[in-house]
């Protein structure tokens, strides 16, 4: 590994970087994340590029002491530190984000020159180069335009329309063909193979412009996403249900997609069956009984109530915040488990969360469907959990937070002026809130209006009541009642 990044070893070894006040950065990795081997090379670059600042990694689940100390459930993970304190953290694969925040914490190479860091060339492109060169300048003042990860000029749109049109066959995934990074993904890739056809694929966790663009363009909030010939065929369930009916293979035919076989090439390989995992007969049998013995079964490291690793604890949070009941196995107990439930599910890491016999992922993945309302929806259409109402949802969310705003866009982006103002309020004021994006999801923000009796957005709340809109908002900022009114 280039530059000068050490790895630290204990808690008492960090204490002791941290306490001497130099700028620290530290990157919670895992050997299993393609991401965040990624994102180690980019790491290295800045070490190089920022000497004045300490960089190091930490092995998220080797020290499980380090990771729960900063809340760390899901890799990679980065925090930062200045005079001896945590400034500031990141979660996720974001190489611009990383230089940005890296450059606001360590400053300038010299006080004379701007860094000129030579990894953002190969992370970021020429305007995320400038951006930070800004950034050392200032040395700390806040950056609040969003930068696009893909360095292109392209307008979102476009590049979305022309990688849809990239192949015939274009799925938009987890992870690759040769290595998903979610059931649901992997699913897709078998039936195509399946289906014999060649196809293109996108891994939409390396790209956030990509993923959240194809959400809103093509209005389907999930992954993965398949597309024929620029159709917008659908997502897991329905190319499963379509490959089963056979109209997904008529759908191809009707497109001119010839199979591999039609071209008098050799059929593509289809999905691993447990014949050919290599794995004894007694041993694949035993793995899905496992599998099978509970309809939420979790392979962890250690147990639900003393889990020994923080992705474990993590999922196992998710798990009873969702109030979904579950059987868990713990790896460190048995290797033979441990060792063949990786080939078996042709998943590398632990832990791994099924459902209904049905691979769901690890912890990542599941920490990203909570987080998107995606889990719930499998966990309500395979009747684990019974439906949500849209008024006991519209509830969960508005309850989620004691100051809860629905807004346009995100409070570090808003996406109108009304928005905005009231962001603005309620930071001059010292309020914490979380919010609520409605221009993600029609449902609520047609719910909402319904719900509350208010036909515009934004709409603020404080613990379950309507507080009111911009107006409101803004006539009680500017008379000094807000924080009161938000603290009763």
């Amino acid at each position: 590994m280039g530059g000068s990044v050490k790895d630290i070893q204990s808690k008492e070894e960090l204490s002791t970087v941290v306490s001497h006040g130099k700028p620290v950065i530290l990157h919670f990795w895992a050997s299993w994340c393609e991401a965040s081997k990624q994102m180690d090379l980019v790491f290295s670059h800045l070490s190089t590029d920022f000497p004045h600042a300490d960089f190091f990694r930490v092995e998220a689940e080797e020290q499980p002491e380090i990771s729960e100390a900063y809340a760390v459930s899901a890799v990679p993970f980065f925090v930062f530190f200045k005079d001896g304190q945590k400034v500031d953290d990141m979660e996720g694969a974001n190489p611009s984000s990383l230089a940005n925040k890296v450059a606001k914490v360590a400053g300038s190479v010299n006080p004379d020159n701007s860094a000129v860091p030579a990894s953002l060339g190969m992370a970021a492109g020429a305007n995320m180069l400038e951006t930070v060169k800004e950034f050392a300048k200032q040395n700390g003042a806040s950056q609040k335009e969003s930068i696009s990860t893909s360095g292109s000029h392209v307008p979102v749109e476009k590049r979305l329309k022309q990688l849809v049109d990239s192949h015939p066959i274009m799925l938009f995934m987890k992870g690759n063909p040769e290595e998903p990074k979610c059931g649901f993904s992997q699913k897709v890739v078998n039936i195509l193979k399946e289906e014999g056809v060649n196809f293109g694929s996108f891994d939409i966790l390396t790209d956030n412009d990509v993923r959240e663009g194809l959400k809103k363009l093509y209005n389907w909030p999930t992954f993965p996403q398949l597309f024929c010939k620029g159709e917008f065929l659908g997502g897991c369930d329905i190319a499963v249900s379509m490959h089963e009916s056979g109209e997904l293979k008529e759908v191809f035919r009707d497109h001119g997609v010839l199979t591999t076989e039609a071209k008098g090439s050799e059929p593509v390989a289809s999905s691993v069956s447990d014949s050919s995992t290599g794995l004894s007969v007694t041993l694949n049998s035993r793995i899905k009984n496992l599998i099978d013995s509970s309809s939420v079964m979790l392979f962890m490291k250690g147990k639900p109530e003393e889990p020994k690793c923080g992705f474990s604890r993590k999922v196992v949070e998710i798990l009873q915040q969702e109030k979904v009941k579950f059987q868990s196995f713990d790896i460190l107990d048995d290797d033979e488990v441990r060792q063949g439930l990786k080939v078996y599910a042709n998943w590398s890491s632990y832990p791994q969360l099924y459902i209904k016999g049905e691979l769901i992922g690890g912890s990542d993945i599941v920490l990203e469907m909570q987080k998107s309302g995606e889990l719930k929806k499998v966990l309500t259409e395979k009747d684990i959990i019974p439906k949500e109402t849209l008024e006991d949802r519209l509830k969960n969310i508005i309850s989620s937070s004691d100051t809860m705003l629905f807004m346009k866009g995100t409070p570090d982006e808003p996406r109108c002026g009304f928005s905005s103002k009231v962001v603005n309020a309620l930071k001059e004021d010292g309020v914490n809130f979380g919010s609520f994006d409605i221009l993600t999801n029609e449902e609520v923000r047609q719910g909402l209006k319904t719900y509350s009796n208010w036909p515009t957005f934004p709409q603020l709340y404080y613990k379950g009541e309507l507080i009111g809109g911009c107006d409101i908002v803004l006539e009680l900022h500017g008379s000094g009642k807000l924080k009161s009114t938000l603290s009763d």
